[in-house]
């Protein structure tokens, strides 16, 4: 179905706010998934909180380029384009792509924006075995409560020894 020069507007409008809007930018080749593949990805990723979108390669270009992301190039991309945009966390996309393109060889990584630079495949794939927010989160909260949880543990080691000792004296008596 062909859109309306007014469809177009309104979607570049509506990506170039995305991309604003988005921390990371996961583009992906789609060729060959089927139609249950493609709702399984897109629940996948919308559970994640990451929005994700098939638009034409021109339209992109388009939106880069309203978005001021002019050095991003993504004519060397081939076949469909799809775009996974994080807002919240930037590793999550790429951990939701990596793992749903391992499970389905048709999904191919093609690139991406982190940090407002164009990345490879292979940079995205590095970016999707990084921890993200929330593991960092609870490793931080670990680090914080370790200090705490080892002197409770010395604590208790002591008053169980004591009691080990004083029974140990009560038996000889």
């Amino acid at each position: 179905m062909a859109k309306t020069k007014q469809q177009k507007e309104e979607a570049v409008k509506d990506l170039t706010e995305k991309l604003g809007k988005s921390r990371t930018v996961i583009f992906t080749n789609f060729d060959g998934l089927n139609v249950q593949e493609s709702t399984e990805l897109r629940k996948s990723l919308r559970e994640n909180d990451v929005d994700y979108a098939v638009v034409k390669r021109t339209l992109i270009n388009l939106a880069l380029k309203n978005a001021e992301l002019k050095e991003v190039d993504i004519s060397s991309i081939d076949g469909g384009i799809g775009v996974a945009l994080g807002y919240e966390d930037e590793i999550v996309p790429a951990k939701v792509l990596a793992k749903f393109a391992k499970d389905h060889e048709a999904l191919k990584l093609v690139g991406g924006i982190f940090d407002g630079q164009f990345i490879d495949a292979e940079k995205v794939v590095e970016l999707s075995k990084m921890p993200g927010k929330v593991e960092l989160y609870g490793k931080l909260v670990w680090l914080l409560n370790y200090p705490a949880s080892g002197l409770v543990n010395v604590l208790i080691g002591n008053s169980r020894k004591l009691v080990y000792v004083l029974n140990a004296i009560k038996e000889k008596k």
